[in-house]
């Protein structure tokens, strides 16, 4: 196959439908104002042949940090808030390794081999790739997990890593087989991994055309570094500060609209948080310098709708609401007390109707019936209207596959020797649809369809095997029916996930089906669950990952391997993990509120859905019953973009295309879990890079924002590892920081919002007046002393020393 490098040097920017051949704009000064822009702009489309990312180093380097990703991933899993490991920071660590072991091993003689060329970005992406793909808690060790917190089950150790093995490469084989339509486009930006690309760009480039690039980088790096241990370990009321709740710290009302600190307070309205952490790993789990100001507001619309509706269902007594915590994912009895599941469920772990009836339904905390009925339905039905409506001909490719031509074209070329397939693409030259990042990718062989047919054979295979071998419950038909709908979801989910950066999580919408499937069995549900939603979100990471290769140039087979690799590796860390966390944690797991450093609020909130979709399904959710309304949401939701885009078809200078329906919908219910206090920060933060510095600063946003979102999240995600293990707990011992009244030790946080005892929150005000004061006087003391007016000293200007 020939292939004709793009002309070197500034190139024009010319569009034939989705086509793009362009680099540079016409002005350093021009605002970026579409995905086309920010994919050719701030990251470099050039590509250099000779960079070999098959190293020693890649081997030792990756082994390990897969090891370290996969463990970190499985310590934020038992966090209060989901925070997802940073491709940034393994990226860092990965550079500083690599260039130690660059100038460290040998690079003359017999030993040449560890050492033969200086570290290259190549090598650092499949490096990030292959511990990116371990870094991810797997939602198999969710299910695990749930066995052992609730239902005293520990399955057999090596069962239990196949079936990790399993579900994991599962969502793999799907997702390669769209690769062309949800990779190759250039509209399929995945704004979050721009800030890793941003970074390797100002790494590997010339030393005097990044040098401003790098400072700025460790800089930033290295501040926030050191800043999080205040939040992190010292003083964690700067997790959530809320000026509303210090004015009226007794109110409990205050506390659930202010506060949100803790895991589970409240909706956090107008707190200020002060902690990295929770700021880009906010539930929208991407950095808020790296999300499109379109795809911001459609956020903001939905926070802004999720507290107007909770305090609306809430303060109504809406569903008994005010019986049940505001915040919470466990069931209860009619009075308010946790539901104990097991007492309805029989040997076969199925719902007895007797038992059933003695104990009597469970109920839902009401923000959390509210979030199924908004967020993940609603948000599921209008996403496939959304994107029939808005995206028809992006998603025509997706099943052109399965064209009686395309058929016979795809047997006819066919190799089943796998391993020999040259994997060279045909007439890809005449597509009209190529991100120019990809054409730079022709000149290697790909991981052809068939690697990714052998993968997804395979990972069938075991799943039908494990799920009779661990007694899931789940049939062999429950099992091909759950893939299916995987299927479809990748295609929807994934081009939402590419064009926006945004992952749904569609969990309960998948928990729905399986429930009204197989009703009765709650744990044939978690498996349901686990190979239709889990394929789906694998397949979102795989391809994921393959834009960060087709970013830097990585080429395609490097690519597999490294996510096959990592994938494996991590899977068996995550498992290991889990079980030393549940052993050391047990008590704080299955506790309602858990602390502000460990919470089993996932597999509470797993096992909630599991017992109220899989067991009762019918029960709670058919016609006519308690919670009709969240099945019933899904059809409402159908209709809800079709006035957006008829109101665009007439009056489009009302810009309705400005909203993505779907995320609208999704985050009016984002608020129902985990610590809020980090939303407002989340969007001042996102308004200041996405709209003031792209549109008045747009030179300096292009250079260095992504950059410094990459400086940010490194540095964090770095010292949030070493605390985890030295002062955490992760590894069995706690040690925490001393009680002062910014780390209220002796409860589960500072509670500035909604104590009870008014004594006891007058003397923290007291004692944060008195450090204050403190402060103040100190500070006043340091700068007489600097200029020299020592006199003042002793003087009565500066009044009595503060005690």
């Amino acid at each position: 196959m020939s292939y004709e490098k793009p002309p070197s040097g500034p190139l024009r920017k010319d569009y034939e439908g989705d086509i793009e051949t362009t680099q540079e704009p016409s002005s350093e000064f021009a605002v970026l104002e579409d995905e086309r822009d920010i994919a050719t702009h701030v990251i470099t489309v050039a590509d250099d042949e000779t960079l070999n990312p098959w190293t020693f180093r890649v081997l030792i380097l990756g082994l390990g940090l897969s090891g370290f990703g996969g463990v970190l991933a499985e310590i934020y899993y038992f966090k209060p808030q989901t925070v997802l490991v940073s491709t940034m920071f393994l990226a860092i660590i990965t550079f500083v390794l690599g260039k130690a072991m660059e100038s460290v091993l040998p690079s003359r003689g017999y030993l040449r081999f560890l050492n033969p060329h200086p570290f290259n970005k190549k090598e650092n992406a499949f490096i990030v790739i292959m511990a990116s793909a371990a870094a991810n808690s797997a939602l198999a060790t969710e299910v695990l997990a749930v066995q052992r917190l609730y239902y005293g089950i520990t399955p057999n150790p090596g069962a239990s890593i196949f079936l990790l093995f399993a579900s994991q490469l599962t969502g793999y084989g799907i997702g390669g087989l769209f690769r062309s339509v949800l990779l190759y486009p250039s509209k399929m930006l995945y704004p979050g991994v721009l800030p890793l690309v941003s970074m390797f760009d100002a790494l590997y480039k010339d030393a005097a055309g990044a040098s401003k690039k790098l400072r700025l980088f460790w800089i930033a790096f290295f501040v926030i570094f050191f800043w999080e241990i205040l939040p992190e370990w010292m003083f964690p009321l700067l997790t959530g500060f809320s000026v509303f709740c210090l004015a009226n710290p007794r109110s409990v009302d205050f506390t659930r609209i202010f506060g949100g600190s803790n895991g589970n307070e409240g909706l956090g309205l107008l707190s200020i948080c002060f902690d990295w952490q929770y700021i880009a790993g906010d539930k929208i789990c991407v950095n808020p310098m790296a999300i499109p100001l379109k795809v911001q507001f459609s956020n903001l619309v939905g926070y802004i709708l999720c507290i107007v509706v909770f305090v609306a269902v809430y303060y109504n007594n809406i569903w008994n609401a005010k019986t049940f915590p505001f915040i919470s994912q466990t069931l209860f009895y009619a009075n308010g007390s946790v539901y104990n599941q097991l007492l309805i469920l029989n040997n076969n772990l199925e719902v007895d109707p007797a038992l059933l009836a003695e104990q009597g339904l469970p109920s839902a905390a009401a923000t959390g019936v509210n979030s199924m009925v908004l967020s993940s339905l609603q948000g599921m039905a209008a996403t496939f209207t959304h994107l029939l409506l808005w995206n028809r001909s992006d998603l025509r490719g997706a099943w052109s596959w399965l064209t009686p031509s395309a058929l016979r074209h795809s047997w006819a070329a066919f190799n089943w020797k796998f391993w020999r397939d040259d994997g060279m693409r045909e007439a890809v030259e005449d597509e009209s649809d190529l991100d120019p990042h990809y054409r730079e990718m022709l000149k290697y062989p790909d991981a052809p369809n068939s690697w990714y047919l052998v993968t997804l054979f395979i990972s069938i295979i075991v799943s039908l095997v494990i799920i009779y071998k661990i007694d899931s419950t789940l049939p062999w038909w429950g099992l091909f029916l759950a893939l299916i709908l995987a299927t479809i979801s990748v295609v929807f989910f994934g081009s939402l996930y590419a064009m926006t950066g945004l992952q749904f999580v569609i969990q309960p919408f998948v928990q729905m089906i399986g429930g009204f499937i197989h009703p009765g069995k709650p744990v044939a549900n978690m498996f349901f669950v686990l190979f239709s939603y889990n394929s789906v979100t694998q397949a979102q990471l795989l391809l994921r990952d393959l834009k960060i290769a087709q970013y830097t140039k990585l080429p395609p087979r490097a690519a597999f391997t490294a996510q096959i690799s990592g994938t494996l590796f991590g899977a068996v860390l995550n498992f290991v993990l889990m079980n030393s966390i549940i052993d050391n944690q047990r008590p704080i797991l299955l506790s309602v509120e858990g602390t502000n450093i460990w919470s089993g609020q996932q597999p509470q909130s797993f096992n909630s859905q599991a017992i109220a979709w899989g067991g009762l399904s019918h029960q709670l959710f058919a016609v006519n019953q308690r919670y009709q309304w969240v099945a019933w949401a899904y059809v409402v939701g159908l209709f809800v973009p079709v006035p957006f885009w008829v109101v665009y078809r007439f009056w489009p200078k009302l810009r309705t295309d400005y909203l993505y329906t779907p995320i609208v919908c999704y985050y009016i219910g984002y608020l129902s879990v985990g610590i809020n206090s980090s939303v407002f920060m989340y969007f001042t933060i996102a308004y200041v890079s996405q709209w003031w510095l792209r549109t008045r600063y747009p030179r300096w946003f292009t250079k260095y924002n992504y950059i410094l979102a990459a400086a940010l999240d490194g540095g964090t995600q770095v010292m949030v590892f070493i605390l985890s293990f030295a002062v955490q707990g992760a590894s069995g011992e706690v040690h925490p920081f001393p009680q002062w009244w910014g780390a209220n030790q002796a409860g589960e946080a500072i509670q500035l919002c909604g104590t009870s005892d008014a004594d006891v929150c007058c003397r923290q005000l007291r004692s944060l007046r008195g450090h204050l004061d403190r402060l103040s006087f100190e500070l006043r003391r340091s700068i007489y002393h600097f200029i020299g007016l020592t006199h003042v000293l002793d003087g009565p200007e500066m009044g009595p020393s503060p005690t």
